[in-house]
């Protein structure tokens, strides 16, 4: 397991969580990132800051998204990103930890966070993600998707499928036939 700073002493009493790739380590086996991300309510922001900045991270440039980049005296980056988002605050009181003890995304925000991304790299954990989850977390990122993103419920179908298929936990189907070949023998 590569090693992260431990944000949690400096950043203890205010909700936060790991987002990214590393925060997939709770789901599925660990991959190579360089990022550290977390995610913190925007209005969080200028606790957050002091609080970094008391603890050694200065601020190093604002992010494409609202959020800043900090970095220690060791060179080591955070990206701290402000959220804004409908289900922020059930997330963030959901409690799930990595293998770690670090706090990470609950699995079915995760997915939305990352579908949101849209960046192969996130389609990618996303599907390795779903292809290890159980029934239940499926039926929990359903519901989640349905409801904060329903216009990604079929794509977030797929990537179950796929992940499933990769990790062989259903077998891939033939393939269909499709446009006037199969429209003659229906």
């Amino acid at each position: 397991m590569n090693p992260w700073p431990d944000l949690r002493p400096i950043l203890k009493g205010i909700p936060w969580v790991i987002i990214g790739g590393v925060a997939t380590r709770a789901y599925m086996p660990e991959r190579m990132t360089k990022d550290l991300y977390i995610l913190v309510r925007h209005s969080d922001e200028v606790e957050v800051r002091e609080r970094l900045d008391a603890g050694g991270y200065r601020a190093v440039s604002p992010l494409a998204t609202p959020g800043c980049r900090y970095r220690s005296a060791d060179g080591t980056e955070i990206d701290v990103i402000l959220g804004e988002y409908p289900w922020l605050d059930a997330a963030l009181a959901r409690g799930c930890q990595d293998p770690a003890g670090y706090p990470v995304l609950d699995l079915p925000y995760l997915v939305l966070i990352k579908l949101a991304a849209s960046r192969v790299q996130d389609a990618a954990d996303i599907s390795r993600m779903l292809g290890l989850a159980s029934e239940e977390d499926l039926e929990r990122v359903r519901t989640v998707v349905a409801r904060y993103a329903p216009d990604d419920v079929n794509d977030v179908e797929s990537l179950i499928y796929l992940g499933q298929v990769e990790t062989g936990r259903v077998a891939p189907q033939p393939p269909r036939e499709c446009g006037p070949t199969a429209a003659r023998s229906s």
